[in-house]
């Protein structure tokens, strides 16, 4: 569906010329949307706008929305509100709002109407048509476009990366899971995924252009190229590996389900793949995980993860975990608390269950109270922290190779990066360090970081 109103506005905005205008763009969400919001950067400077720091001094503000927190709705309404003066100010002003909550139709509809100085409210899946979106508000239209069948994949699209040291590379788009808490099968639409080919050709202009560190990225990665022939993740990795000056590739996220042997085993012997894996768990309980149609089994969780230690003595793995899923019991949670005390985690996300309209989840019996939710989220958190510091300790004494990500000069001068397991270290050092490998031997351990100096 979409909608151009037109409407008369200032004819000062169609004086200025875009290459004296300066965009500003706001993410919320996950690794896609920042991917996103790189391709909307693009778009935008390839109109000739400049990317500026703040709100208040921009031409044009976007905002990347995010859809799967029950509060995301709130927060992004609430900062949209918030832009009312600067536009009475700046009636030239252009406002945008785009992504995952936007391609929700009624969500969309409903923001449109209820803000009537936003000029441009469009779907994740749209995002191609920005530039003529913005043309469209510069001659006075208001412009609402949500498009539930066009999900193309377009490999060529502009993009201006905001990693540092890292570049994100998406390698699938959407989701067949259909978790029954999970709304992004329907935002994002089913899986598509990139040829294999162009995949590697982006590493290879990101290695060109001076990133020696990509992340490959999708909803779930181990699915893979099943939508193509004779692709799978693994084939993938072992090309990928292959460009040359690359050194590390990191990947997220994965879905246990398909995680398979050859991947593990790419994993193993790829000299530049990290060895860390991102493994949703959600839940200890097979009774939950059946309900939230996961897929598979705490035993099976359990041997993946056997797994992963056999051929990777020194790999971490992070997850998320939802407690307070409908009809959680206390014995389900506890085999939640048990699961992760067996496997280890290095870190968790970890998050009380929030109903998301539109999901199946939402509309089943036996909702859990929030005040057995919050005692169960303190629970879990002080079980994960004891567990991570745990895992912080293994390596005091260890030297590592830490890709150096930033420095902080406020206080005592820290460099911070990560080795190549995705464990974050901290040390002594200045910013010609940013963006270099530096062998770093631990000697203390913080709470959820590493603390070191470089060593000799």
């Amino acid at each position: 569906m979409e909608c151009t109103n037109m409407e008369q506005k200032s004819p000062l905005r169609n004086q200025q010329m875009y290459g004296q205008r300066i965009y500003y763009i706001e993410t919320f969400g996950c690794q896609m949307n920042v991917r996103d919001s790189e391709t909307a950067a693009g778009l935008l400077e390839t109109l000739g706008f400049s990317r500026g720091t703040d709100k208040d001094n921009a031409d044009l503000i976007l905002f990347n929305t995010c859809c799967v927190r029950d509060h995301a709705e709130k927060r992004v309404f609430g900062n949209i509100g918030a832009l009312k003066e600067l536009k009475d100010e700046n009636p030239n002003l252009i406002i945008g709002v785009f992504g995952c909550m936007m391609q929700q139709q009624e969500v969309a509809e409903k923001l449109y109407k209820r803000f009537p100085f936003v000029d441009i409210v469009f779907g994740t899946n749209l995002l191609s048509r920005l530039p003529a979106f913005v043309e469209s508000a510069d001659s006075g239209a208001r412009t609402l476009a949500v498009d539930e069948n066009n999900i193309q994949i377009e490999d060529d699209l502009p993009s201006i990366r905001t990693g540092k040291i890292n570049a994100f590379v998406n390698i699938n788009f959407g989701c067949d899971n259909f978790c029954t808490y999970c709304i992004v099968p329907f935002v994002r639409g089913r899986e598509r995924s990139r040829e294999m080919a162009a995949v590697v050709e982006e590493a290879k202009k990101l290695v060109s252009e001076g990133y020696s560190e990509i992340t490959l990225l999708g909803q779930n990665v181990n699915s893979y190229g099943k939508d193509l022939p004779d692709a799978s993740f693994a084939k993938l990795l072992s090309l990928v590996s292959g460009v040359e000056g690359l050194k590390r590739i990191r990947f997220m996220t994965s879905h246990p389900k398909d995680l398979s042997d050859e991947m593990i085993a790419a994993m193993a012997t790829l000299p530049n793949v990290c060895h860390h894996v991102h493994l949703p768990m959600q839940s200890g309980s097979n009774e939950v995980l059946k309900q939230m149609n996961r897929k598979y089994t705490r035993e099976r969780y359990l041997e993946i993860v056997g797994k992963l230690h056999a051929a990777m003595p020194d790999v971490e793995l992070t997850t998320d975990i939802i407690v307070g899923f409908p009809g959680e019991t206390e014995d389900d949670f506890f085999q939640t608390l048990d699961l992760v005390e067996r496997v280890g985690f290095a870190s968790a996300f970890t998050f009380k269950y929030s109903p998301r309209k539109g999901t199946r989840a939402a509309t089943m019996e036996d909702q859990v109270p929030d005040l057995i939710k919050r005692d169960r989220l303190r629970r879990l958190n002080e079980l994960q922290e004891k567990k991570s510091r745990a895992n912080n300790e293994k390596y005091v004494g260890v030297t590592g190779l830490a890709h150096v990500e930033d420095c902080d000069q406020r206080n005592e001068p820290v460099c911070y990066g990560k080795f190549s397991n995705f464990k974050m270290v901290y040390f002594p050092g200045s910013p010609d360090l940013i963006g270099k490998y530096v062998r770093v031997t631990i000697t203390n351990v913080r709470k959820n970081s590493l603390y070191g100096k470089i060593a000799e």
